[in-house]
């Protein structure tokens, strides 16, 4: 790739920047800039400019990447320090005792980058003015034209290594923690600082500064740039302010607007110019649009007045040529010194945004303004633009001079109107809900009232529930009181019953016949010590089991008679004698006596069974 100083398709790739994406490159030096540009295409895998064009068309995400490559955001804390120490200890102390008790201090630092040079200017202002006395009188302007650098430095967060510069005593009096590590600028002091977008080139300065900051950018911009920004700058500051600049940037060439105060250090005086056409000429700057043979005089105070105008605006002959545009319309309709003395119908603005050409032709024949309206036309920017377009025919006694043509922008208007209509919208339907609420408020406060009726009643009902409570917690108390002596009662008889069981027990154990009682299911209740040393089977196996179920030698089913005799009230008790075989496995004759089991209230409850080794002869004895 060669060197594009005047190569025209590098030039058409500046235009494209500028018309597309609103950034003018025009003013960078050539050197700087085809080197950057050429390291992005590089990086990309391309060699020619239209080639890059092609792929910046195709490719919108390409553009942060190469803005990033040209808008290298080289900045840092306290940068040369020897001259942040020449202003903070001599020149800026000096320029503030110079100013009234309680004045304005105004600062701009001008291509701020990411904010380093930005806050270290707040830093030394809270130290000189105090922090109470900075809040109430600094105003900090921080501009720059990447967005991505601005927004970095509208968060004031940074690294522990990009603070290095700044000395431990400042850091830890205006940084506070920030998640993942990093430190923050106190929010009190960051919200003094007011950030934007600026076009040192192409945008008006911001004017009556006491400081302008400025390092280290201009030396990227060519001699013609330079000296515009430089004029600017010079409008921008008050009497006796001061200009800091970077060391790698001379003055020698601007002696007129500047003078050096501190030259190691950078720090320059506007030199004061006492009439206003000085001033507006130098903030206007040198120009190649001018019209031809304009000089130094009178000439071109018609064009200074034409470009302090807001309004776009381009004035035609008689003829229909073009013959004079003020910035702001060659700013936006991309007009030229090439193009005045042009005719109307050969400059697209004679069509775009709206045909001009037969309302330029009833102003100058009707001899009266014709209005255009309202109309819309597109920018760099994602929303179109609205203008006011109004027609005037410039006249001298009756002779027609020209025709003017205004184009008022009207965005902010247009778009306020319409927000103001839609707030106007809410507001109605705002009105319209609290109505409906106040509505349902009404209907809600009826319902409270019937509800605090309805909890009276029942306040009422609850104090009579409470009365009956308490009369039966009384009653409670008296029954519980009948129950704890009927349980004293309960726990002496059970103390008697245990007593009996005892002696029940000890009679049933004492017994030389076998004693088994059965309830009139036949099941087993009581199966004493005699009966299990007879059949072998021990109590525990057979209380609650049916007898008849019981394998013993002991015939059963023979029994089943004289024991439902007793169950039936057919008899008082009866005596069997049945052959048996005891737990040994020996014949014998067992005496059987049925005696009933009568309940408390005289009821058959089951039958006791006495059952004794017998024998025939009563001389022979009794098995032990």
């Amino acid at each position: 790739m060669t060197a594009a100083a005047h190569d025209p398709v590098f030039e058409e790739l500046l235009e494209y920047l500028r018309r597309t994406r609103g950034f003018d490159f025009t003013g960078y030096k050539r050197s700087t800039l085809t080197r950057r540009v050429q390291k992005r295409m590089a990086a990309v895998g391309l060699h020619a400019y239209d080639a890059y064009l092609d792929h910046l068309e195709r490719h919108p995400e390409e553009f942060e990447q190469l803005f990033n490559t040209i808008l290298i955001n080289v900045t840092e804390f306290y940068r040369d320090p020897a001259a942040w120490q020449a202003l903070a200890g001599e020149h800026l102390p000096a320029l503030l005792a110079r100013k009234r008790p309680g004045a304005p201090v105004r600062v701009w630092t001008a291509g701020c980058s990411t904010g380093a040079e930005t806050y270290t200017v707040v830093m030394m202002l809270a130290e000189l003015l105090g922090e109470q006395g900075f809040r109430d009188r600094a105003k900090v302007y921080a501009t720059d034209v990447d967005e991505e650098a601005l927004a970095h430095a509208r968060a004031a967060v940074y690294a522990e290594k990009e603070l290095e510069g700044v000395p431990e005593a400042l850091r830890a009096r205006y940084f506070e923690p920030a998640p993942g590590g990093r430190l923050a600028l106190r929010t009190d002091l960051r919200r003094c600082v007011i950030f934007g977008r600026h076009d040192l080139v192409q945008d008006a300065p911001i004017s009556h500064l006491d400081l302008l900051v400025c390092r280290n950018t201009l030396m990227y911009f060519n001699a013609e740039a330079q000296g515009r920004i430089l004029a600017r700058f010079h409008f921008a500051l008050n009497a006796d302010s001061l200009l800091f600049l970077g060391r790698a940037e001379m003055m020698r060439a601007h002696a007129a607007l500047f003078t050096p105060v501190d030259v190691k250090a950078r720090l320059l005086r506007k030199v004061p110019h006492s009439s206003l056409r000085e001033r507006m000429l130098l903030a206007q700057g040198p120009r190649d649009d001018a019209p031809p043979g304009a000089g130094p005089g009178d000439a071109r105070l018609p064009w200074a007045a034409l470009d302090a105008g807001h309004a776009a605006q381009i004035v035609l002959d008689p003829g229909g040529a073009l013959a004079m545009a003020n910035r702001a319309a060659r700013a936006l309709f991309t007009l030229t010194a090439a193009d005045l003395g042009r005719p109307l119908q050969d400059l697209r603005l004679s069509h775009r945004p709206l045909e001009l050409r037969s309302r330029v032709e009833q102003a100058a024949a009707e001899r009266r303004p014709v209005g255009a309206g309202t109309v819309e036309f597109p920018s760099a920017q994602a929303q179109p633009r609205s203008f006011e377009v109004q027609v005037t025919p410039l006249l001298d006694g009756g002779d027609l001079l020209g025709v003017s043509v205004t184009f008022a922008d009207v965005t902010l208007s247009r778009r306020l109107q319409a927000e103001l209509e839609q707030a106007n919208q809410a507001l109605e339907k705002a009105y319209e809900e609290v109505q409906s609420a106040n509505e349902e408020l009404e209907t809600t406060n009826e319902e409270l009232q019937s509800t605090v009726e309805e909890l009276e009643t029942t306040n009422a009902e609850l104090q009579s529930t409470n009365e009956e409570l308490e009369t039966m917690n009384e009653e409670l108390q008296s029954s519980n009181e009948e129950m704890v002596t009927l349980n004293d009662e309960l726990r002496l008889r059970s103390g008697e019953l245990g007593e009996v069981n005892v002696y029940m027990r000890s009679i049933l154990a004492s017994l030389r016949v076998g004693v088994v009682v059965v309830d009139r299911g036949m099941g087993v209740r009581v199966w004493n010590r005699r009966a299990e040393d007879l059949w072998g089977l021990r109590a525990d196996e057979v209380l609650g089991e049916p007898l008849l179920a019981q394998d013993i030698g002991l015939p059963l089913p023979a029994l089943m008679v004289p024991i439902g005799a007793c169950l039936d009230g057919r008899s008082a008790g009866e005596e069997v004698v049945v052959d048996a075989r005891n737990r040994r496995g020996r014949g014998i004759r067992c005496r059987v006596t049925c005696a009933p089991l009568l309940s408390a209230d005289g009821a058959r409850a089951g039958v006791i069974l006495l059952m004794e080794e017998w024998a025939d002869d009563p001389g022979a004895g009794v098995e032990a």
